[in-house]
């Protein structure tokens, strides 16, 4: 029997720490707030979806399915992008104040969080209230058919949503990989642009001394 699989004596093996929740990073408060969060986002918008798909007909309810899927879709791409950009051509971009880079590199130097929103808290949350809608929409076409009918059309829908998610998904993750900075880039734009619209991180004018001082 062949030993050179085995690992040679005189080789050094190296010693890697696991730090599972990353405390020293001051991961673990906001791992607790995004696990709440994710729970009441996806509760209030499943009864929200739920009550909503009961006053429309067929096509718009199949139509609000497919827009929850393409959301969940479009926040995967950020989340992945925002994890495989390069940061460094965003600071060329701030130093020649370019609209929305400084915003871009926030976003990558947080890519954690950003990717815990974007992958897990919107996306889980569209996947979990477009499963909901689905199942809606087929018990509401299954009242009007048959057994068979009901069944064809179970199976079809829910598995045409399914293959529209994870296939949308799929081909998200390779756009965004390829074109993850000027994905970022955009999205520091339009941060930028709400940011300035609700009057967030603006800088507050300070007083001028000399002006409140009466000459003598």
């Amino acid at each position: 029997m062949d030993d050179n699989h085995k690992h040679p004596s005189n080789e050094k093996k190296m010693k890697f720490r696991l730090n599972l929740l990353g405390a020293k990073n001051g991961n673990t408060r906001w791992v607790v707030l995004i696990t709440i969060l994710a729970f009441i986002l996806s509760s209030s918008l499943s009864i929200i979806s739920s009550s909503l798909l009961e006053d429309v007909n067929i096509f718009f309810s199949i139509l609000i399915v497919l827009i929850i899927v393409l959301v969940g879709i479009v926040f995967d791409i950020i989340g992945i992008a925002v994890t495989s950009a390069d940061e460094s051509p965003f600071h060329a971009m701030a130093s020649r104040k370019y609209y929305g880079a400084k915003q871009a590199i926030r976003l990558i130097r947080n890519a954690n969080k950003v990717s815990s929103v974007c992958n897990d808290v919107v996306g889980d949350i569209c996947g979990v209230i477009s499963g909901t809608a689905s199942a809606f929409i087929v018990f509401k076409i299954s009242q009007s058919a048959s057994g068979i009918v009901a069944s064809l059309v179970e199976l079809s829908f829910a598995g045409f949503v399914a293959a529209l998610t994870i296939g949308g998904k799929a081909i998200g993750k390779t756009i965004a990989m390829e074109n993850c900075n000027y994905i970022v880039y955009k999205v520091g734009v339009v941060a930028k642009f709400v940011m300035g619209r609700i009057g967030f991180g603006k800088k507050k004018k300070k007083r001028n001394p000399k002006k409140n001082t009466v000459n003598k």
